[in-house]
């Protein structure tokens, strides 16, 4: 008889359960505590109770130990000095959706040669998340593979479902169950109706299959997630964070009995992928929020330690602090736009 199933499959190799490698890489009772009070500070951002502007920051995507540590550093020091105005979270994404090919993140390929050791970028993305938490610095990813999020979703403090997983019926449910804040990004075609269903439906209860700590399969029964809310990255070429686009979305949101709470990602098409018009989309939303919009509650930025982006080059190791996904803003760019932020936030009251 012929082979009838995995016919299609080259090998398997089992990966350890999430509670061993939580096991081997432990989350201290102190780190922990940074990750919480994450948690809350941003719960009370969106709920409007804290006036602080939320900004998510940092890399496109993490590739190296080296400059993630030092960024998370950077920021640690930056964070004290805005913390009256501002609410800094380091950006750390390991899972980078693609639409064809590349490189698909650090947990599927750590050693950015297509072996794809995902035992090895498992470990080594909590390694780098324990790394940044221990700087005080809380943490946001974007969830991609609903069991990846097993291995490392104790240590973050804020999640995004992204462009094109948002109409995913799997993500919204996964969603409905996490343990953080959830910001759902309109569709990569712009539509903003798309992310207003998922807010709504991952508030809901569900349930689904997934796998436990110990690696069984379980079904999952959820509570559902208050605090899921959109997240604006413009959508086939055009921005949409202007106040036209901000009355659309709350106005659609408070039809869908949604309270309205927004992030406005300052890159993607809201940029044009320019890293320095990002800049421009900031203070876009600042004089928005000075003007009383109170349902603009966060911006998120890409920025690295060096401007722009490089190439992966076979056999070459890439330099540390330099994107290799898409361009980013430099650290010294970054630091003064959110110096700058600060003081007319500060201006304000």
């Amino acid at each position: 008889m012929r082979r009838i199933e995995n016919t299609n499959i080259e090998s398997q190799s089992p990966l350890p359960p999430p509670d061993e490698v939580k096991r081997e890489l432990p989350l201290p009772k102190d780190l922990a505590e940074t990750v919480l009070a994450g948690r809350d500070f941003m719960r009370s951002i969106l709920d409007g109770r804290d006036k602080r502007l939320l900004v998510i920051v940092g890399p496109c995507s993490i590739h190296s130990e080296e400059g993630t540590l030092e960024y998370a550093a950077r920021l640690r020091d930056l964070s004290a000095k805005v913390s009256k105005h501002l609410f800094l979270v380091m950006r750390a994404y390991f899972e980078k959706p693609r639409t064809t090919l590349g490189w698909k993140g650090l947990i599927y390929d750590p050693e950015l040669n297509g072996s794809y050791n995902i035992e090895a970028g498992l470990k080594l993305a909590r390694k780098l998340l324990l790394g940044i938490v221990a700087e005080g610095v809380p943490t946001a990813t974007e969830v991609l593979d609903p069991i990846m999020a097993q291995y490392i979703a104790d240590l973050i403090s804020w999640a995004a479902i992204g462009a094109r997983t948002t109409e995913s019926q799997m993500h919204r449910q996964l969603a409905s169950g996490l343990s953080m804040p959830v910001g759902f990004k309109n569709s990569t075609d712009g539509s903003i109706r798309v992310a207003v269903e998922a807010i709504k439906t991952a508030a809901a209860k569900h349930s689904f299959i997934g796998i436990t700590g110990a690696g069984n399969t379980a079904v999952f029964r959820t509570k559902g997630n208050k605090y899921c809310h959109l997240v604006l990255r413009g959508g086939a070429g055009d921005p949409n964070y202007g106040s036209e686009h901000i009355a659309f979305a709350c106005e659609l949101m408070r039809k869908s009995k949604i309270h309205p709470s927004i992030v406005i990602d300052c890159s993607h098409a809201n940029s044009a992928r320019q890293p320095e018009r990002q800049l421009d989309v900031l203070r876009d939303v600042l004089q928005q929020r000075s003007s009383g919009n109170e349902s603009l509650r966060g911006v998120m930025l890409e920025s690295n330690l060096k401007t722009g982006r490089q190439e992966l080059q076979e056999g070459r190791s890439p330099e540390p602090g330099i994107s290799i996904t898409d361009p980013c803003l430099g650290w010294e760019e970054t630091e003064a736009a959110l110096l700058d932020a600060a003081r007319f936030l500060g201006r304000q009251h």
